[in-house]
């Protein structure tokens, strides 16, 4: 019959579950799940596969506190459409709305590894304030939410947007949180993808410097390629034979 079984590791919950439950993370897990989070996010990124999903309930947590990055539905390869363009157009609905860049929410029709950098940013904030950073009710409000704390004078003239004071970082949080977690912090929600801290920069930060080992953060050395066009949902009988033709040219007998 052609059934399909895939079978993992067993996680005992995920972050939005372990955060929702109130002060079960004390900082040392927060910036364990944060450096295992960037490491993985490298890992992808490094084969030019973006994830455009990171968010809290799709980081599965064990009794060890060891990280599983999940649900690769939304992801994608930068470089299968490289040939067509520079930078790859992705139309399709992406990512959560709390932990949506801001050039997704600003209607952008391309964009870059940036998008799963935000994201990471957004689940430390969560991780550190105990709640959603930016829990907007609409896109609009998400804008409005994002522009309040990290503040971009210049959209304003574009858009209408209602004249907010902006906060400091150093006040939403806790008076207790390290100041080198708010510092990596700002350099991952940056409202210009360009200059937001790329994984292996971020692993770099003093905040996640008792956990770095560069041995131990592989990277690929070669592009991710899909054997299907990703950018085309195709029915479950193509996906499975396409499946088996992919396991069949690296074992003959399966």
């Amino acid at each position: 019959d052609k059934d399909i079984y895939l079978i993992f590791e067993s996680m005992e919950t995920d972050l939005h579950a372990v955060i929702k439950k109130g002060n079960l993370l004390k900082d040392i897990h927060k910036c364990y799940i944060l450096y295992q989070l960037l490491k993985a996010t490298k890992f992808i990124h490094s084969g030019n596969v973006i994830h455009r999903d990171q968010k809290p309930s799709n980081i599965l947590l064990d009794a060890q506190c060891c990280v599983k990055l999940c649900d690769f539905g939304l992801a994608r390869s930068l470089r299968q459409l490289s040939e067509e363009q520079t930078v790859p157009v992705l139309t399709e609905y992406v990512a959560t709305r709390w932990y949506r860049a801001p050039e997704i929410l600003l209607a952008s029709r391309s964009y870059t590894k940036g998008v799963d950098m935000w994201s990471i940013g957004c689940i430390l904030g969560e991780m550190l304030l105990g709640k959603p950073l930016f829990p907007g009710t609409s896109t609009m409000n998400q804008i409005e939410q994002i522009l309040r704390i990290c503040g971009i004078l210049e959209l304003k003239n574009y858009w209408s947007l209602p004249s907010q004071t902006r906060v400091a970082f150093e006040e939403i949080f806790p008076p207790s949180t390290p100041l080198p977690a708010l510092d990596l912090l700002k350099k991952l929600l940056v409202f210009n993808p360009d200059k937001r801290l790329t994984a292996e920069e971020a692993l770099k930060h003093p905040y996640v410097n008792r956990f770095h080992c560069p041995a131990r953060e592989p990277s690929l050395d070669f592009d991710v390629i899909l054997p299907l066009g990703d950018d085309v949902q195709l029915s479950v009988a193509e996906y499975r034979n396409k499946l088996y033709e992919v396991l069949s040219s690296y074992f003959p007998k399966f």
